[in-house]
């Protein structure tokens, strides 16, 4: 499943290709990844929620589409190359539609295919009043960005007894923040992974916070992590895991900022979890 940064860039990306352009013909070829009614209009707008990146119309309707573990979106004019984003497959040099195209969208210049092999994800159509009500965006938190430091400690001490790893990995609690990012930003707050939230100090809250967005803002500037399936709108993959990550699956190598200890990796909340054992203590407080 593709971490808020690899949406946000697909985002970026697309927008260079079909904003202001009008959709003019949708084909379901699978029920199940399409919910609502086929729309037409033009794109005034590509927004994203947490993971979901939302369509906006000029007839005041919008389409809101969720990747999910395998999907890919491609977009193929006779005008340009073609740019896909998504899952990488041969289906980013293939013929399509082909047998895992699941929705096609036709355009007044253009043609963007949603591609979806284990077809979990989806497209839903809606009035564009009604995103913010869906239940999937209505249960997403805040994102780093515009969480406060003390919205995000009053948060931590509701789960006080759960490990602070699962609590950010939690999008009710804070949006946006998948494995990759939780373990970079407890290793930049030098916080263990499996530290009780309530432990946590109002200086280690806010340096967390800090650290998660700032590592999300590596991500996104980088293009998104290579080590998934998820690649850039242009075909290219994202450097964030070779330039920028610490931890992230880098268990049995020195540690980057003590350079004493190795990195290790454990389980918490069922999730692959790196972390230093020096520089990251458990009972460590705020410096």
């Amino acid at each position: 499943m593709p971490e808020l940064p690899e949406v946000e860039t697909i985002r970026r990306g697309l927008e260079k290709f079909i904003l202001n352009k009008k959709i003019i013909r949708t084909d379901i070829l699978c029920e199940k990844s399409f919910h609502g009614t086929p729309l037409t209009g033009k794109v005034v707008a590509l927004r994203r929620f947490g993971k979901a990146l939302i369509i906006d119309l000029d007839n005041h309707n919008s389409l809101m589409i969720h990747l999910r573990m395998t999907g890919q979106l491609i977009y193929d004019s006779k005008d340009s190359d073609r740019f896909a984003a998504g899952h990488p497959s041969e289906n980013f040099l293939a013929s399509l539609p082909n047998k895992q195209t699941r929705v096609v969208i036709s355009l007044d210049s253009g043609t963007l295919y949603f591609n979806d092999q284990r077809k979990f994800g989806f497209i839903k159509s809606m009035p564009t009043s009604e995103v913010e009500n869906d239940t999937f965006i209505k249960k997403l938190a805040k994102e780093p960005w515009v969480m406060t430091e003390d919205e995000f400690y009053e948060k931590l001490q509701r789960h006080a007894k759960s490990p602070i790893k699962a609590v950010i990995l939690d999008q009710s609690i804070i949006c946006g923040l998948g494995n990759i990012y939780a373990d970079e930003a407890l290793f930049a707050a030098q916080i263990h992974p499996a530290t009780p939230a309530g432990s946590l100090t109002k200086g280690q809250a806010k340096l967390l916070l800090e650290s998660a967005r700032e590592v999300m803002d590596k991500s996104i500037a980088s293009g998104g992590s290579t080590m998934a399936t998820y690649v850039k709108p242009d075909g290219t993959r994202g450097d964030y895991l070779e330039k920028f990550a610490q931890v992230f699956r880098r268990n049995g190598e020195l540690c980057p900022r003590c350079q004493k200890a190795k990195i290790e990796k454990t389980r918490i909340a069922g999730r692959g979890t790196h972390f230093c054992p020096t520089c990251q203590k458990l009972g460590r407080t705020a410096k």
